[in-house]
């Protein structure tokens, strides 16, 4: 499974993504699987990206957290959790994601 995190620097919560998405990894089987950063370093990228802002996760070129509005940028994304809007995806929603994604073994 190829496994993508795409970031800019300015936005602080990818760092909390790549944690959170480790451990996630070893969760659904997969530990030692490696993370991909992506830096996405201006809005001629992020739009070529398709890009909806800092952090996403794609797996195997697909975004498990697709968003509504279609926008494409520089921004810091916002995801939806048991707990209301957060920065992040909690650990248990990128470990079903991944499972997901992995499918049937």
């Amino acid at each position: 499974m190829n496994v993508q995190l795409l970031h800019f620097t300015a936005c602080p919560h990818w760092r909390t993504v790549h944690a959170r998405l480790t451990e996630a990894l070893t969760r659904a089987g997969l530990p030692g699987q490696p993370v991909e950063l992506v830096e996405v370093g201006n809005d001629e990228d992020a739009e070529a990206l398709l890009f909806p802002g800092s952090p996403t996760v794609r797996l195997d070129g697909n975004d498990p957290f697709p968003h509504a509005d279609g926008a494409h940028g520089l921004t810091c994304r916002v995801y939806r959790t048991p707990d209301g809007l957060a920065g992040s995806p909690t650990v248990e929603q990128l470990t079903e994601a991944l499972v997901a994604a992995r499918g049937p073994r």
